[in-house]
């Protein structure tokens, strides 16, 4: 995809909710909805006369233990299959486009035995029945407050077997009590026996725990094993909450956002639009890959045609509607203005727009030295509006450099390893006319196919003219370029084998094998050097997506990954007071590699140095293993579900001690070096468990580079440590030790 083409925009579904709603949902009302320009629309599925036969049966059943002798004995009440009166749902083609509601007058986590057990009745008949007539989206609001939050969601669990389409949205609050209306009438939890009650604590200051209704999500989904049946119907509040619980929330799986009438505010004309702050948290959940439907709640009453016509009792008006005497009389003002953002949301940054259908979407590391790349794959890349001017800036202030050192008597060799279809080829040639310095390139290729093309190129391109020098061979087994009949050395190395976690793509293996043709003194590579950059992340998707894959060793697979809907679990004030994302150095390599370091692995693996028994091999690249241990704190509770990885190169440091040309991946410094790149995705290294971090948790995060000489691989492994009594820090979570040896980078 062109990033720099227009783009459409985004596909947004909105439907219309009613927490009372007054008359049956039929096909007639569906159309009239969709007329009016909704998507979706809202279905209870039963009726308030189910509800009063639920009552009764209750009722009876409390007035029969209550005179018992021996009420223990008693067996629980049943309720019997739902009648015509109780639902006005039946099958319809139409039901594609209606969401069922749950009853919310049920407690599914009542700690009165007797509530629960009826509850859990209402709700898996509800369920059951709005499957059988072809409604596979259910909204069911979340726990009540002093629900047994881990029993509400083993009900939760029980009814996602209820139908093979069944999909559950919990309703629920970003942060504290939901704003949207509840049920009007006699609740569940309400008619508790009194020994089932708990008293509320009188220390308690009434202020909700701002992560409490995050933290009830956690426990629903880790009960229901991630499943991907189950997501969050979240409510979007009047005012906000903080920028670290929004970001929490976006990690999430949220199919539906709901915006009740609070959340709306009045413009000078009276009618309804969002603060800039809504507007934003709108644009970041539309840029999803799978955006979010949206839920229009208790506005603009849908009623038939023919009865909006004679009008209708009005809503009971907010506090902005209140304020403002001219609210226009549209019936749909609130969807049309949400239509009118959709329409004209901002542009996207040009990573976003390189990667669109990406997002979230794990890829296996590409492995170059083992596999020939298709056409494609290369073409992919060259499109990147960075990378290669940067290499075209390097390359040009490396032969600037070199001319004053060598004079213009000598002809600088610039040899391009691994040019694939030959980008950095065309860029050295750039350099070198925008200089007014000549050169003489080589390009090295050992894709049979890439050769095939550049030759091609070599011959029709006018900038190459036929003037490049073109090997077909691994870089590690080139003797060099041969000019005028003699083998020389080259002045300027350049390559582009950096993969997500700079050395992945075995950069530091190949680079030492071809070094031996650059010149000892004066040799320079680009890049010169690079780094391996973490940070411990929550991305609930990537878990989810990974345990429906049936491989086992994909937990042991470091995976390409454009990361979009994740959270950042610990972070940092930067220079003006913003948080930024806590990423840390791993490790890093240099090129050239000193000559005494390159000759003992030649030692090694001449097999005339005693390894000490190095296993898998002879430790000849036993130079290039790296491990470190980096410690983060988190500030806010959460779950750990991986690690994201991120690289760091300068391709040359001027002698001069002018800017660096540098590429970055790192969130924290990729604007300052290579904003808009577009060429690497960010690496994701999984936990095969998630680990819960409490508030104002250490991560320590231990990892290896390890190679037997056939391959390198990586380690990665976990802990979390927490301020115990007595200021003691004490361990409160781990990892296992994870491996990719089995998939490794072949050498």
């Amino acid at each position: 995809m062109d990033p720099n083409a227009e783009e459409p925009a985004p596909i947004v579904y909105i439907g219309q909710h009613e927490s009372q709603r007054e008359i049956s949902v039929n096909s007639q009302l569906l159309g009239d909805a969709q007329s009016l320009g909704y998507d979706l629309l809202t279905a209870p599925i039963t009726t308030t006369h189910f509800q009063s036969r639920v009552l009764a049966i209750l009722a009876d059943y409390v007035k029969l233990i209550s005179e018992s002798p021996l009420p223990d004995a008693l067996p629980l009440p049943n309720i019997s299959p739902l009648t015509p009166k109780d639902t006005d749902l039946s099958p319809e083609d139409s039901n594609s486009a209606l969401i069922a509601v749950a009853s919310s007058w049920i407690d599914l986590g009542s700690k009165d035995p007797l509530i629960a057990h009826i509850s859990r009745q209402v709700f898996n008949a509800e369920v059951a029945y709005a499957a059988f007539v072809g409604i596979s989206s259910i909204l069911v609001q979340g726990p009540v407050q002093g629900s047994d939050v881990a029993q509400y969601s083993r009900a939760i669990l029980e009814a996602l077997s209820l139908g093979p389409y069944v999909q559950l949205h919990i309703v629920l609050p970003m942060t504290g009590e939901l704003e949207m209306e509840g049920f009007d009438g006699e609740h569940l939890s309400e008619l508790a026996r009194k020994q089932y009650v708990v008293e509320e604590d009188e220390d308690d200051d009434g202020e909700p725990e701002p992560f409490g209704s995050w933290e009830t999500w956690d426990t629903i989904r880790s009960v229901c094993s991630y499943s991907n049946k189950l997501t969050v119907a979240l409510e979007v509040p009047r005012q906000l909450p903080f920028a670290s619980i929004q970001s929490r929330w976006y990690s999430e799986s949220i199919r539906l956002l709901l915006f009740p009438r609070t959340s709306f505010l009045r413009n000078a004309k009276g009618y309804p639009v969002l603060s800039k702050p809504h507007q934003q948290l709108f644009t970041r959940f539309l840029r999803l890959r799978f955006p979010p439907w949206l839920l229009l709640v208790d506005v603009d009453s849908i009623k038939p045609m023919e009865e909006a016509a004679s009008g209708g009792a009005p809503l009971e008006p907010t506090p902005a509607e209140s304020a403002n005497s001219a609210e226009p009389q549209d019936p749909v003002s609130h969807l049309r203005y949400i239509r009118h953002l959709q329409q004209t949301q901002p542009s996207r940054p040009p990573m976003e727009r390189f990667g669109q259908g990406y997002q979230d979407y794990i890829q296996s590391p590409l492995q170059p030295l083992t596999d020939n790349l298709e056409s494609i794959t290369y073409e992919v890349f060259e499109k990147d509006p960075v990378k290669y001017e940067w290499y075209e800036r390097a390359v040009a202030a490396v032969l600037k450099d070199l001319r004053k050192k060598l004079g213009e008597q000598h002809e600088i060799v610039v040899a391009v390893v691994g040019a694939g279809r030959g980008p950095l080829v065309t860029r050295s040639l750039r350099a070198s006319k925008s200089t007014g310095i000549p050169i003489r390139c080589c390009a090295v290729e050992k894709n049979p196919n890439a050769h095939v093309l550049i030759q091609r190129r070599n011959a029709t391109d006018p900038l190459w003219n036929g003037q490049v020098l073109i090997y077909k061979s691994d870089m590690r087994a080139w003797p060099g370029p041969t000019v005028n009949g003699n083998v020389r050395q080259v002045d300027i190395l350049v390559s582009e084998l950096l993969g997500s976690f700079a050395d992945n793509e075995l950069s530091p293996e190949c680079l030492d094998g071809v070094q031996h043709v650059l010149h000892p003194d004066h040799g320079i590579n680009i890049p010169q050097s690079y780094s391996a950059h973490l940070t411990p992340i929550a991305t609930p998707k990537l878990y989810s997506d990974l345990l429906t894959r049936p491989a086992d060793d994909l937990w042991e697979t470091p995976a390409v990954v454009m990361l979009h809907q994740y959270d950042d679990l610990c972070t940092i004030a930067n220079a003006s007071g913003e948080r930024v994302p806590d990423v840390k150095e791993a490790w890093s390599f240099h090129h050239p590699i000193a000559p005494a370091i390159l000759t003992h692995a030649f030692v090694r693996a001449g097999g005339a140095s005693d390894a000490g028994g190095w296993t898998g091999g002879d430790g000849k690249n036993e130079h290039n293993v790296r491990s470190c241990k980096v410690s983060f704190k988190a500030q806010d509770r959460g779950v750990c579900h991986g690690l994201a990885g991120y690289f760091e190169t300068v391709l040359y440091a001027p002698e001069d001690g002018s800017k660096k040309v540098e590429l970055s991946t790192n969130p924290v410094m990729m604007k300052a070096k290579s904003e808009d790149m577009i060429s690497w995705f960010p690496i994701f290294f999984p936990l095969k468990k998630p680990i819960f971090i409490p508030d104002e948790a250490e991560i320590e995060v231990s990892m290896w580079r390890q190679t037997d000489d056939r391959k390198v691989w990586y380690e990665w492994f976990v802990e979390v440590f927490a301020q115990g009594t007595k200021g003691k820090r004490m361990k409160v979570g781990g990892s296992e030790l994870h491996s990719s040896k089995k998939n490794g980078c072949l050498m």
